[in-house]
């Protein structure tokens, strides 16, 4: 099963959309709840990165037998140190983005942990692609 969602920058009502709709697909399939909890977490929180810091984006969900495949293509300012992006704590989220309640700075941490592969590219001023991959095990 193939889906793609389009993320408008600063669009936060409709933040975990794509996330919400790939619970859905995920429970008809009767996949573990566990592996769902693992696969929203990680697509809600790379979504929401799209929300609040790119122009716009694309989620790719590619749900196969063995695992699903996430693809979140973004137009925005791509991420100039992707290690110190992965440091639980540290944000660039704006002050308004943070008054919101986001921007907590969990967001990448927290899809590396719940993911079984995980890998960013970045170039600035141009974008990131996020590649999430979840085994059903």
């Amino acid at each position: 099963m193939k889906f793609q969602y389009s993320v408008e920058g600063g669009d936060f009502t409709m933040a975990g959309h794509a996330s919400s709709q790939v619970k859905k697909s995920l429970k008809q399939l009767g996949i573990d709840s566990s592996i769902i909890k693992r696969v929203v977490v990680a697509l809600y929180e790379a979504e929401v990165n799209i929300v609040a810091h790119a122009y716009r984006g694309v989620i790719d969900v590619d749900i196969e037998s063995a695992g699903i495949k996430l693809k979140l293509t973004d137009e925005g300012p791509g991420i100039p140190d992707i290690e110190k992006a992965m440091t639980k704590g540290f944000s660039t989220a704006s002050a308004a983005v943070r008054e919101m309640g986001f921007g907590a700075g969990m967001g990448l941490p927290n899809i590396r942990d719940n993911s079984d592969r995980f890998t960013i590219d970045t170039v600035v001023n141009k974008g990131t692609v996020l590649s999430i991959e979840i085994d059903f095990k």
